[in-house]
Order: structure tokens, then sequence, then C-alpha cells
């Protein structure tokens, strides 16, 4: 059938390809500029945005010290003391000296992340323990310990020089910087206890058998006849010369004054623990100027310590 209409092509010999438009609407390029490319501009940091940021990392940082903090309070809001756990203590029977260092810590205490390992003592005002006092000056020198001094609601007043037995905690740090924490809370108690993981609560009782745990800290290691030794002067102290009856302190200052004649210290060439209780338990009972030739001697060498004698001014 023939065409009704006939139409001429569009796309004659006329019209070339290169004049079709390719874009409906033609802009010139910004981003060149007299045939060379321009680099892209760059965008000017908001001073408000900036400070935002800066505020950020201030918060992150104030979180992180906050519940190091309530990490470590929740023990005593668990319990208002602090408990004591055995399971991580490493006992062996050869002798070392005092090099132990920080990291060995962890060793002996565990591993405790995110949350600072804290040994809380109960003691009663009226019987001071000068011996724990005098361990924790020893501590300080070694580690950097958070001490604090809280007192009881049983206890309706304590005396000024025992509520600063710590000395003045002027330089604060970070609860997470340091490797232990050491708190003394005043309280109506028949002898000091002492607590330390809140996983067992089983507390450590008595000043001599805290002093052991406390003074284990430096990392002396004995034998078996050496920790025997230690032992046997540490209860002696409690009980005969802190306890006893005069009869009891005679025979007790006799004794030291024969050991101390073949020796510095009590047991051995180095301070013990035994040292440490020996003298105060002396101190406390006023037997100190009474005390034989040897006897004292030695407690002057202990005297020249500067842990021992910032406690003597706790019995002024």
């Amino acid at each position: 059938m023939p065409a009704m209409y006939k139409v001429r092509p569009v796309h004659s010999a006329g019209v070339l390809p290169e004049h079709l438009p390719t874009c409906m609407y033609p802009v010139p390029n910004l981003h060149r500029a007299a045939g060379t490319a321009a680099p892209p501009p760059q965008e000017e940091v908001d001073p408000s945005l900036q400070a935002l940021e800066s505020r950020q990392e201030e918060i992150l940082k104030r979180l992180y010290e906050l519940k190091s903090a309530v990490d470590g309070l929740s023990k005593m809001i668990q319990t208002p003391d602090a408990d004591f756990d055995v399971t991580n203590i490493i006992q062996t029977d050869e002798f070392s000296p005092l090099t132990t260092n920080g990291a060995d810590l962890d060793l002996m205490l565990g591993k405790d992340y995110g949350a600072l390992k804290d040994v809380v003592i109960n003691a009663n005002p009226s019987l001071p323990p000068l011996s724990l006092l005098v361990i924790h000056s020893l501590l300080c020198e070694r580690y950097k310990i958070l001490s604090a001094v809280h007192t009881h609601s049983s206890v309706k007043s304590v005396p000024e020089n025992l509520l600063k037995c710590f000395g003045e905690q002027t330089k604060k740090q970070p609860r997470h910087e340091y490797q232990l924490g050491f708190t003394l809370i005043w309280k109506d108690v028949p002898k000091p206890q002492m607590k330390f993981s809140i996983q067992t609560m089983c507390p450590i009782e008595g000043e001599g058998n805290i002093a052991r745990f406390l003074f284990s800290l430096f990392g002396h290691k004995y034998n078996a006849v050496t920790s025997t030794l230690i032992d046997s002067w540490v209860d002696t102290a409690i009980f005969q010369l802190k306890e006893g009856s005069s009869k009891e302190r005679g025979a007790v200052l006799r004794s030291m004054n024969a050991a101390l004649g073949k020796s510095s210290w009590l047991v051995g060439n180095e301070l013990t623990v035994a040292d440490v209780v020996a003298w105060c338990a002396l101190r406390q009972t006023g037997t100190a100027n009474t005390a034989p030739a040897n006897v004292q001697k030695w407690m002057k060498s202990c005297e020249n310590l500067a842990p021992f004698s910032s406690v003597m001014k706790l019995l002024k």
C-alpha cells in the first residue's frame, strides 16, 4: 500500500552528529582556571566544633577516672571493710633480698584490671596499731599508695594526730595512677581487722597477722627456718611484750638482748616484720627505757629510719 504522507528524513546529510546538544544547560567548569586544574577549596574548621571535640575528650577522661574511683569505692559500699584473698599469694622457701618493684604487686595480689587494689584496716584509736603505720611508711617508699583515714560512727572522737597519721595528703592524682590503696578506719573493734578482696569476705584479725601480710608485699622470701623465727618473734611481741605480764616481758627482753648480741636485727642481717612489731610493742608498753643494752642499741637503729621516727610523734 503506498504511504499516505511522505516525510523527508531528519538525519539527512546536512545535519552532523557533533552539532547535536550533549547537555541541557552548559555551565563553565569552576575547577579549572586558565587551562590548569585548581586544588579543591579547603574548608575552614569551625572554632565551636573544635571546642566541642576538646570538651568531649575531657569528659571521656573524667569518666574513666570516675569509673576507677567507683570500682574502688564499691568495695566499701558492699562491705564497710575490705577483705583478704590468699589464693594469689605466691609462697616459697627461697630467700631473696628486698628488690621487688611495683609490677610485682600483680604477682602477689593478683591482677585486677580497671580497679585499684585496696587494703582497708579497722583499728581502735584507744590502742593504735603502730606497727601497721610503720609498715605503711615503708610501703610508701616503694609503691605509689593512695592513703586515707576515716572515722567510723562507732567512735565518738579521735585525736588529731591519729587523723593525720598518714601525713598531709595534698598531692592528689587520678585514682588509677596509684598502685595500692591503703585505708585506715578508726572503729570500735576489739582488735585490728583487715580485708582485701571482696570475693572471699575473709578478714585477717590481729595486729601481728596484718603486719605479716603487709610486710610480704616487699617481696621478701625466706626459707622455712627463717620464716619460723620471724613468726615466733612476732607472736612473742604481741602476746608477751604487749599483752603479757611484767614477768613475761622481762623474759622476752632477756631473750631479745641475747639475740641482738649476735646480729644487728632480731632475725638475720636485715630488717624484718619481727623488728617492726617488737619495737612498736616496747614503745607502747613503756618498757623501752628499762631495756638491756643490746635492745637499746637496736631500738636506736630502728628509730634512725624515717618510718619509725615519724610514728614516734604519735606517742607524744
